[in-house]
This record gives C-alpha cells, structure tokens and sequence, in this order.
C-alpha cells in the first residue's frame, strides 16, 4: 500500500460529525457529573471528532464509534446514568452509519457486526421503554 491515506469512510454521512458531539458530550456529563457546562462538553467532544476525522483513519473513527456504542449500551442498561433520549439519537446514528458500511470496501462492516448487533437491542430497549423522564 501506498503513503497515502485511505479517505473513502469520510464519504458515508455527515450525521455523525454533527450529531454526536452534542449529544456523546450530554452523555458523558452525565456520566461524570461534572461541572462542565454542556457548551464546553460539547465543543471538546466536536474537537475530538473533527481531529479524528480530519487527521485519524477509518479504524480510529470506528474505535471512537465503538466507544460511543458502549455508552449507550450502558445508559440504556442503567449501568450508567443518562439521558435515555441523547442515547437513543446517538444509537440510531451509529447504527446507521455501521449499516452503510457494507457499500464500502474493506473490513469495516464485519468489524462493527457486534457493535451492529448490540446498536440494534439498544435501540429497541430505548425505543420501547416507557419515558420515565429519567435522565440520570
């Protein structure tokens, strides 16, 4: 393989890009409970997403979807406080993002099969849960 860098994962979607940083930051503060306002969060989180896409490789960006995964996967479990909505949005995004996969070249549709998987009871269980107004 060439020096050159692998870029045909960046044409999948833009809703990750837009859509995760606001609402993984929502996440993880509740997680935290921290003090951060969820501005700050949100931007840090926007930060990491545009380094990784800017600068990393389809296998960070997947390690970084993979992480997202596992938080919802533990809000919608209630191993970890958070808002149930900001989880289901970020599941139906990464879920679908995973999906597309399968139109691209290479590895990346058989490397998320579980993340696929666990995406898709996530999104059942949030879907089906009556609200509870729980948000942590």
């Amino acid at each position: 393989m060439s020096g050159r860098r692998n870029l045909i994962w960046l044409g999948l979607t833009p809703e990750p890009e837009r859509e995760l940083p606001a609402t993984v930051a929502a996440l993880r503060t509740a997680a935290r409970r921290t003090a951060r306002a969820p501005e700050e969060a949100a931007e840090a989180e926007r930060r990491r997403v545009e380094r990784l896409i800017l600068h990393g490789t389809q296998r960070g960006w997947l390690r970084y979807l993979a992480e997202v995964t596992g938080l919802v996967t533990a809000v919608a479990g209630r191993d970890r406080p958070g808002d149930r909505r900001a989880a289901l949005r970020a599941a139906e995004v990464v879920l679908d993002h995973h999906r597309m996969l399968i139109g691209l070249p290479g590895p990346g549709y058989d490397r998320t099969a579980a993340d696929r998987s666990a995406l898709e009871r996530v999104v059942r269980t949030l879907r089906t849960a009556p609200p509870d107004g729980d948000r942590g």
